[in-house]
């Protein structure tokens, strides 16, 4: 299982852990508990339009992501360096879930904001289920993802 394989990082766990208190709770109808680590406790400005979208908070809000991945290495997800454009399910060397090697899925701006709006919804059966409520929040996450080449 998954998160028997998923072993934090105490940095990791400690900063998702503050931003969780800080934004409250998971908004309802987010599923079963889950930890802390893997909610989407992401604080940020109200919803807006794509254009609007602002790199330098995305990079404040990827720290959340670091529980599990990294720009430059595989860990429990694939590195993140590149991906937007890339095929999903390609990186070498990352033991993908058969559903999303068999996807077909190319991480554009669009299909990452799906991704991070729900895994499991775009890709039943993947391994990941860290979701981002907030659309300003996914769009600065993605900006601050596709300056990482």
């Amino acid at each position: 299982m998954f998160m028997q394989r998923c072993a934090p990082r105490p940095h990791s766990l400690l900063l998702v852990t503050a931003l969780a208190v800080l934004a409250g709770s998971a908004s309802a109808g987010a599923g079963p508990a889950r930890p802390a680590r893997h909610q989407a406790m992401l604080g940020g400005k109200p919803a807006a339009a794509v254009p609007g979208d602002n790199a330098a908070n995305g990079a404040r809000l990827y720290q959340s992501c670091m529980g599990c991945h990294s720009l430059g290495e595989n860990d429990v997800g694939p590195r993140h360096r590149g991906v937007v454009g890339r095929a999903a399910g390609s990186v070498p060397d990352y033991a993908y879930s058969a559903a999303l090697r068999k996807s077909g899925l190319v991480w554009t701006p669009a299909n990452l904001d799906k991704w991070l709006t729900n895994p499991q919804k775009l890709v039943p059966g993947t391994k990941m289920y860290f979701s981002v409520v907030k659309p300003q929040d996914r769009a600065d996450i993605i900006a601050y993802l596709a300056q990482q080449k």
